[in-house]
């Protein structure tokens, strides 16, 4: 089988269910910045990562692949994904991100993004996952979306925020702490 197909090249792709919409519909962009951000992802587990960094992030990897189905998926043909995500998912990151925050002193300013490379990669993450989590936004503000699903972006963001936090600890690389004027 080819790896292309030729049935986008006039702007449209297809839903899942077969639906056709424009490549610049609010959905596509919505799963394609998820996409952006399991691929940043990546990068950052190509980073020597603390091994519990590693773990969440990859078991995150498999989750953002069922997000992205989720967003593919028009309402009508919803019954028949296999899997969506559950209060249990973000309920696990909520778990992850109280255990790493545990190893990590209180936060008691603003911090800027930096530190290790990983830590750094991880600031990107977050950032895209704060992007996708506006556009799925923008998607519920016409049609519903598993709240789940939005909470599990939210969350997620946090845990990545945590998680460049703890491998700048892991590392002993100090927080860059935000400085006022004045």
């Amino acid at each position: 089988m080819k790896i292309y197909t030729k049935t986008g090249d006039k702007g449209k792709t297809s839903l899942f269910g077969g639906n056709r919409v424009a490549k610049s519909n609010e959905r596509i962009g919505a799963y394609g910045t998820v996409d952006e951000l399991n691929s940043f992802i990546g990068l950052a587990l190509a980073e020597k990562l603390n091994e519990k960094t590693e773990k969440i992030l990859l078991e995150s990897q498999n989750l953002l692949f069922v997000i992205g189905s989720e967003l593919a998926t028009p309402e009508n043909v919803k019954n028949k994904l296999t899997r969506i995500i559950k209060s249990a998912d973000v309920e696990s990151l909520e778990n992850s991100i109280d255990t790493i925050e545990n190893e990590l002193k209180p936060l008691q300013n603003f911090i800027l993004p930096g530190g290790t490379r990983s830590a750094s990669l991880l600031h990107i993450c977050r950032a895209i996952c704060r992007r996708a989590e506006r556009r799925v936004v923008e998607i519920n503000s016409s049609e519903d979306v598993n709240p789940y699903l939005l909470a599990y972006l939210n969350r997620f963001s946090d845990l990545l925020f945590v998680l460049a936090r703890f491998e700048n600890h892991s590392s002993s690389e100090p927080e860059i702490y935000w400085k006022t004027r004045g």
